[in-house]
């Protein structure tokens, strides 16, 4: 069997996981400053996150390269991301939620001055569908980038 190029799974898993943490951070510091009014720019997540974005992530690997094979243009893919991690954001927020009582991301709760947003169950929030479909493209990025990368041992 040939070796897959690039990064192994596991090293695919953690910078997945690393660069949803990441991410996380900055939009949330970003958003920081409309929420609170304020220049700290105060980023979170939550230790949780990391194994949910790089076990999402490397899920998504097998169906990109099933729309890829088939010819599905990037527009169209766009929506599968969308759904992919409403998926993910439900099933993992489900069993945060019975592992723990509560979910991280919960949408059902009020951001600074803002009403409470429309959601479903506190997990899925519609709004969120442009954002997710970008995080989708930035995902084939990341994926192209991880199977051309190779790290070499020193001998």
């Amino acid at each position: 069997m040939t070796p897959e190029p690039g990064l192994g799974r596991g090293q695919r898993f953690v910078v997945y996981g690393l660069a949803g943490w990441c991410s996380e951070v900055l939009s949330t510091g970003l958003r920081s400053r409309g929420r609170e009014g304020n220049w700290r720019l105060t980023g979170t997540t939550y230790l949780w996150m990391l194994p949910i974005y790089g076990a999402g992530a490397i899920g998504f690997e097998p169906v990109l390269q099933a729309m890829r094979r088939r010819g599905i243009p990037l527009p169209a893919r766009v929506p599968v991301w969308v759904a992919g991690v409403y998926l993910l954001e439900a099933t993992s927020g489900e069993l945060l939620r019975a592992l723990t009582g509560e979910v991280p991301w919960d949408y059902s709760r009020p951001r600074g001055r803002k009403p409470v947003p429309s959601h479903w169950r506190g997990l899925v929030r519609p709004a969120y569908a442009p954002v997710w479909g970008l995080v989708g493209l930035g995902f084939e990025g990341l994926h192209d980038l991880l199977r051309r990368v190779r790290l070499e041992t020193a001998e």
